[in-house]
């Protein structure tokens, strides 16, 4: 992944067969959410994979059993000016159930997982349970979403 000072790269990658929506769409509901918190620097990886690596993410980084959608690490920005570093770990099969639960494309799912990783890699958090889907995070995420598709 190249980059430059005052630039944005993101590196998209998968171990999964059949993805369902394209890296040139990745990237744009990548770049649409750096560029809706004003991010102009950031170091972003991008990996979608199976239900295994999930599963063993999950457990290693988070203490939890089982493939979960999407996770994110982000490292601390230097000051307000620093780059945005992170990578979003996001799990193809997780999400097209999801998607398909909820009524929604698999493309659209994905989207939104991609949005919701990086603005958790920016900082932003939400509350677990029913609050989830009202927090001002998701409120965000719905509306980047809306902008990408």
């Amino acid at each position: 992944m190249k980059h430059q000072p005052g630039g944005v790269a993101i590196d998209i990658s998968s171990s999964v067969r059949r993805l369902s929506v394209s890296r040139a769409l990745v990237r744009k509901a990548a770049i649409a959410t750096l560029h809706s918190e004003k991010v102009k620097d950031a170091m972003l990886s991008i990996t979608f994979v199976g239900r295994a690596a999930m599963s063993r993410l999950n457990k290693r980084y988070l203490g939890h059993h089982g493939a979960t959608d999407v996770i994110s690490f982000g490292l601390e920005r230097v000051g307000s000016r620093g780059a945005v570093i992170g990578d979003v770990y996001i799990c193809a099969e997780v999400a097209r159930e999801n998607a398909k639960r909820q009524g929604v494309s698999a493309v659209q799912e994905l989207l939104r997982l991609v949005i919701h990783g990086t603005l958790h890699v920016l900082g932003h958090d939400h509350p677990e349970g029913g609050g989830r889907a009202t927090s001002p995070m998701w409120r965000k995420q719905e509306k980047i979403l809306a902008r990408v598709l």
